[in-house]
């Protein structure tokens, strides 16, 4: 009966999450639906001492990271900078390879550090412009963003700040640039397949006589804002991915880091802080750089400031409540025959199996951050031995757990799913299918080749 209750609330998160009930709201409820079915267990113990335990230690590891990059994504907007990027990117390829352009815009910008949702406010005006004026499909505007945002710049890349690319560091002791010529292939296939798709897509509906489409103008009117010089605009993106790097392989390990082992400080070691340590410092000098260079270009930094403090704070709640209920379900004793069968699949290689585990939590819970989290916070430290017993790097671990995040998790109930469609105006009928491909299908694909490649230097 506990196990028949454990799948119920993952039906039911899954599918009420569709329908636009907060996680806040439903993590809790149905991760206690699942105790209450399991019979024996204290219900509210289990709310305040694991489900809520759970959360805030999540939030307390990684709150940083969500608030600097929300701060670091609103000043980039509020600058003009983001915008400066996505139409220089524009300019520089042309009406002809639109849809290039628009990937190549969101790609520089996340990689950069700015939020997905920051990204897509940003350049859907140009996208949707541009696609107008070179005639090609509307309904591909919210896959060519998703591919820019949602995959190579979010879990493949080496060094990319995306919180998806930071949450394994402290399971596995690794960092930020894991396994970087795995993730460059993997970003490749990514980027390469998926703008192979849509341009082929694109060839086929135009064959079929269909062009942009009768759809109301829905341009933004530009910022009052002088844009920057796209130099200068790029600077502090730029300077998060170098600062990442230098803090991660030179700075943090010639620090006096031995006093890591005393209670007071987590009775740790540099390995299982550096990754987030190094983001943190890189985020920092760059809002830092962002305020030097922009100042006269905020209209008020101090709101601009607080609005990406807020902006983060239902980001980090959300996933830290998907956490919790991943820790109630793994508290209930049918877990362990989930568990089992997870690290059963392959049971020589733990690639496979927290591949997998990853990718069917990302997808139940619609989040990639939350699938990931949950999947590390219950078998994290199972997939770590594992991976030691086998003689698997721990650096391919990081970067498989970060592949498969992005792959499932962007179904149909994904929030930044739903927030796309409803930026560019347009339904699922009309656009999810090839966001399907572009942003689930390849990326599992590119997934499914890290962990061939991987296994093969076994």
């Amino acid at each position: 009966m506990d196990l028949f209750g454990i799948f119920i609330s993952l039906i039911l998160l899954m599918y009420l999450a569709y329908r636009g009930i907060n996680v806040l709201i439903l993590a809790p409820i149905l991760s206690l639906l699942a105790v209450a079915m399991a019979g024996g267990l204290p219900i509210m113990a289990t709310y305040t001492q694991v489900f809520m335990r759970s959360l805030g230690n999540y939030v307390v590891q990684f709150f940083p990271l969500f608030m600097l990059g929300a701060i670091f994504g609103k000043l980039m907007a509020d600058s003009g900078s983001a915008r400066a990027i996505a139409e220089w990117g524009v300019n520089r390829l042309g009406a002809e390879q639109s849809i290039l352009a628009i990937v190549l815009s969101c790609g520089i910008l996340t990689y950069g550090g700015v939020s997905l949702f920051v990204v897509a406010f940003a350049v859907y005006p140009i996208a949707n412009a541009l696609f107008r004026r070179a005639d090609v499909p509307k309904r591909l505007i919210p896959a060519a963003i998703a591919l820019g945002s949602f995959t190579f710049t979010m879990t493949a890349l080496p060094g990319t700040p995306a919180i998806q690319n930071a949450i394994p560091a402290p399971f596995f002791g690794t960092d930020a640039f894991a396994a970087p010529l795995l993730g460059l292939i993997a970003g490749l296939i990514m980027a390469g397949g998926g703008v192979l798709w849509l341009n082929w897509r694109r060839a086929r509906l135009a064959a079929a006589g269909e062009g942009y489409g009768d759809h109301p103008v829905t341009e933004q009117k530009a910022a009052d804002v002088e844009l920057p010089s796209v130099a200068v605009a790029l600077a502090p993106a730029m300077l998060v991915i170098a600062l990442n790097a230098l803090f991660t392989y030179i700075v943090i390990p010639n620090l006096d880091n031995t006093y890591l082992a005393q209670p007071e400080y987590g009775a740790t070691d540099v390995s299982a802080v550096r990754g987030v340590w190094a983001i943190i410092g890189a985020l920092v000098a760059s809002i830092a750089l962002l305020l030097a260079l922009h100042w006269r270009r905020y209209r008020n930094v101090l709101e601009s400031v607080n609005q990406g403090t807020y902006g983060a704070l239902l980001p980090i709640f959300n996933t830290a409540s998907e956490v919790g209920y991943g820790a109630v379900i793994a508290s209930l004793p049918a877990f362990a025959l989930i568990r089992d069968a997870v690290l059963n699949i392959a049971p020589g290689n733990p690639l496979i199996s927290v591949a997998v585990a990853t990718n069917v939590l990302a997808g139940v819970t619609g989040s990639a951050s939350g699938g990931m989290s949950i999947a590390l916070q219950t078998l994290g430290e199972q997939f770590r031995q594992l991976a030691e017993t086998s003689g698997v790097s721990l650096e391919l671990m990081h970067r498989v757990t970060a592949l498969a995040s992005g792959g499932f998790d962007a179904l149909p109930h994904n929030g930044a799913v739903i927030t796309l469609l409803g930026i560019c105006g347009l339904t699922h009928r009309q656009s999810y299918p090839d966001i399907f491909v572009v942003a689930v299908a390849i990326p599992v694909l590119a997934t499914i080749v890290v962990i061939t490649l991987g296994s093969l230097a076994l």
